[in-house]
């Protein structure tokens, strides 16, 4: 028996833009995407000569074939032509659920990167990433990490210069989004403000991170902030220690800020856990 261990890095959508609905159903979007520090671990067992399992940390995640982790390897193990002899996939939570951080695509995108480094690396990142799109949408972007412009359903991926340097603070609130829900909402809206994704890759380029919290946007964030007020009250508390920018992240419903400093986001973050368990410091990684 072989096992693998990965890491799987929570994303943040640093933009969000929905630019509509396709004739498939889903939605094409247009995000810059960003990989943060908080994560979770990822451990497979190959060759145990039993069925299938998986096992999780944390409550309320399938153990089933529903779990993206599983569909991962099975998706990774049909196209190669693997038969691994029994898989044993445990993941220990750290990404809360429900938060818009990707946690299930990142689980699922380190079986799959965990499995092509056990195979020799017979796809490079890209072609894993197109494999991961069969899996999740948020998936090929969490295989590739790193700064990435992402397109259409989540396919299209474009690789952007390294967020300089900095701090971030997450916060995860009690209540979580249902996502298809999310989309019917802002189908029968008009999008006030779209993010400026140009102007994004441009201080990206340029490294100037007080431009890159300026011009933070999500389309999805003035749909929950309507109908959840105490994003406000999270928002409020980051800005009042200096916070560069804030911004809920994916469907939501956690919210991250970019802060000045480590000190400050330390202050932030106690001052947060008073009302919120699910509070990080995290880097971009």
């Amino acid at each position: 028996m072989t096992t693998l261990y990965e890491g799987a890095f929570a994303k943040l959508n640093l933009t969000l833009d929905v630019l509509g609905k396709r004739e498939d159903g889903y939605h094409d979007l247009k995000s810059v995407m960003q990989t943060i520090s908080i994560r979770d671990d990822v451990e497979i067992d190959l060759g145990t000569g039993k069925p299938w399992t998986l096992e999780c940390s944390a409550e309320g995640i399938p153990t089933d074939s529903s779990n993206l982790a599983w569909k991962a390897a099975e998706v990774f193990c049909s196209a190669m032509g693997k038969d691994p002899d029994g898989i044993a996939i445990r993941i220990t939570k750290r990404i809360p659920s429900g938060a818009g951080l990707g946690g299930g695509s990142a689980d699922a995108a380190a079986v799959l990167r965990a499995l092509n480094k056990h195979y020799g690396s017979p796809l490079s990142v890209l072609a894993l990433a197109e494999l991961g799109a069969q899996v999740g949408s948020d998936v090929p972007f969490c295989v590739l990490c790193g700064t990435a412009m992402v397109e259409g359903r989540g396919e299209r991926l474009r690789k952007l210069p390294d967020m300089p340097e900095c701090v971030f603070v997450v916060c995860k609130p009690d209540f979580s989004v249902s996502t298809p829900e999310l989309y019917r909402k802002i189908d029968s809206v008009a999008i006030a403000r779209h993010p400026d994704n140009t102007a994004m890759e441009s201080a990206l380029l340029a490294g100037d991170l007080g431009k890159i919290a300026d011009l933070i946007e999500n389309v999805f964030d003035p749909v929950v902030t309507a109908e959840h007020l105490e994003l406000n009250y999270i928002k409020s508390i980051c800005n009042s220690y200096g916070a560069l920018g804030m911004q809920m992240t994916g469907s939501g419903s956690a919210i991250f800020a970019i802060m000045p400093s480590f000190e400050y986001a330390a202050v932030v973050c106690n001052m947060l856990k008073e009302n919120y368990p699910n509070v990080f410091i995290a880097m971009p990684v």
